[in-house]
């Protein structure tokens, strides 16, 4: 018998979701929010998914940290070295570009 897949079944753990690089595919979103994929890809065209979706040449791509935010999840803050949390790029004026 095989192994289940990654992200296998109807939907995805909170513990999976939180371990997820910054930005995903659309498959794996559609699972998260167990949206079947023709939906899910339905709603990404029609500009109507519940969560911005960036185009990138022929390739979808959600935002993880949005639709964590979506489903009520949190990642931990990071850490400095000093204890204290590490500081918010955004509020020192720096920005990654998307």
């Amino acid at each position: 018998m095989a192994a289940p897949s990654s992200y296998g079944g109807r939907g995805v753990t909170g513990e999976e979701l939180l371990s997820l690089p910054a930005v995903i595919d659309l498959d794996t979103a559609n699972k998260a929010l167990m949206i079947g994929r023709s939906t899910g890809y339905g709603l990404a065209k029609q500009g109507e998914y519940p969560v911005r979706v960036l185009r990138l040449g022929n390739a979808y791509r959600v935002p993880t940290a949005e639709l964590l935010k979506l489903l009520g999840l949190e990642r931990p803050q990071a850490e400095r070295g000093d204890g204290g949390a590490a500081p918010d790029a955004r509020a020192e004026g720096h920005a990654l570009a998307a």
